[in-house]
């Protein structure tokens, strides 16, 4: 399902004979284009461009192994706080996070959490922010504890994306 410029909804169904149909449901209509695979790539890259799903710079920064042992040594170190990766959705108008990494106390709530980042980042209570976890935004009386447990990364840290408007919901 995709929106087009008047906001209204589009059915896109691509065919394997290199093309698509599209259908209008407010016109009742069907249309078929040929050009398709030409465009795949652009339209692929929008699609995903559109739901903001970029590797993470942390992830790009730092090679798997060493996120891993960090995030393990850590874990070690201080069983009852979790490792945590924060970093501002791309394209987003809130401002920048002075630090990417944070021990979080395992029974501390999505809420309270982003009330941290809210003043990390000297934000106005009049604006709003939210946080996404594994593109999903979690019920701000989640124990964060629960969702490392749920939604933590395979090299042990728990990936946080803030954004000023709910790009993902």
């Amino acid at each position: 399902m995709s929106k087009n410029s008047k906001g209204s909804s589009l059915i896109i169904v691509i065919n394997s004979s290199s093309s698509a149909l599209i259908y209008n449901p407010k016109r009742e209509h069907w249309k078929t284009v040929c050009w398709v695979f030409r465009f795949f790539p652009l339209l692929i890259r929008s699609l995903l461009h559109s739901r903001r799903m970029t590797r993470s710079m942390f992830k790009q920064e730092h090679d798997f192994e060493k996120r891993r042992a960090e995030a393990a040594r850590i874990r070690e170190k201080y069983p009852d706080r979790i490792p945590v990766i924060v970093e501002k959705a791309e394209r987003s108008d809130i401002p920048n996070i002075d630090k990417k990494k944070y021990l979080v106390p395992a029974d501390l709530t999505v809420g309270q959490f982003v009330y941290v980042i809210r003043k990390r980042i000297k934000l106005s209570a009049e604006k709003a922010i939210f946080i996404f976890v594994d593109n999903v935004l979690p019920p701000t009386g989640a124990i964060m504890s629960t969702i490392y447990d749920d939604k933590r990364d395979g090299d042990g840290f728990l990936y946080v994306t803030y954004s000023g408007e709910n790009t993902f919901g």
